[in-house]
């Protein structure tokens, strides 16, 4: 099981887009993928199609259980109405865990083993991550093989990514063999001299690190969100959707590297 958080600690730059992208095109390679939404706001989720205040059960629920087993995880865990793609979603309660449990011991692996406990269930996990450092992206990061930081080609965004480079630092000192990123330019416009600039400096600043392609502006992700469909089953033909699998091919050559 290959496991994918998408982070980044600002907002607006395609997470959410990023990580539904991503498991519609694997669900169509008849890969089982499991969706984790970290967010309390609930954007992965109320895309899928649920009501993020009225979910049988959360990710919220995963911290409360007194121990984490495969039956307890698979009861979190919704159908979505396509195929080989299921969920955890997210409930407005996980805003209450940095202030509740944040310096309970362990907190930050919970994730991690509840994944573990259902790595027979799934081929891939993309977990969509707050645009906050908290208790929610910290068990992500934990949980990760890899972390895919969608940034927007523009100026500001590159200070958001300094500022969760910045982070994974700090937390790369407890995870020793350190973490493995790939940073995906999104929202890029060839027509602006800003989106050509920043995509530049992102080849110049981080060669090892950077997808060298980049995510355009595409109206089809917004018509599929209205939807509640991959944009690979909204609009299979797209250009956004054609980025997506070039995407897809650079990072499971990179999972089969590894």
């Amino acid at each position: 099981m290959v496991v994918w958080s998408i982070a980044n600690q600002k907002g607006g730059v395609g997470k959410t887009t990023t990580t539904i992208a991503l498991a519609g095109l694997l669900s169509e390679q008849n890969q089982r993928v499991l969706v984790v939404d970290t967010d309390p706001h609930g954007s992965l989720t109320t895309y899928l199609n649920f009501d993020a205040d009225y979910v049988p059960a959360s990710l919220f629920d995963l911290f409360q259980l007194p121990e984490i087993t495969r039956d307890g995880v698979r009861e979190l865990i919704l159908s979505t109405t396509f195929k080989n793609i299921d969920i955890i979603p997210a409930h407005m309660s996980l805003a209450t865990l940095d202030r509740s449990m944040g310096n309970r011991s362990g907190m930050g692996l919970v994730l991690k083993k509840a994944l573990h406990s259902v790595a027979a269930d799934y081929d891939y996990v993309l977990i969509d991550c707050p645009p906050i450092l908290g208790v929610m992206m910290v068990n992500a990061l934990a949980a990760s093989d890899r972390i895919l930081i969608p940034v927007q080609t523009e100026f500001l965004a590159m200070k958001g990514l300094e500022r969760m480079l910045r982070t994974l630092q700090i937390m790369q000192r407890s995870k020793p063999s350190g973490f493995d990123v790939t940073i995906v330019p999104t929202m890029y416009d060839k027509r602006t001299r800003a989106s050509l600039q920043t995509l530049q400096d992102l080849k110049t600043r981080y060669p090892d690190q950077v997808w060298m392609s980049a995510i355009p502006i595409d109206t089809k992700f917004r018509d599929a969100s209205i939807k509640h469909m991959p944009p690979s089953l909204y609009a299979h033909n797209c250009r956004g959707v054609f980025a997506y699998k070039t995407l897809l091919s650079h990072l499971t050559r990179l999972a089969y590297d590894e």
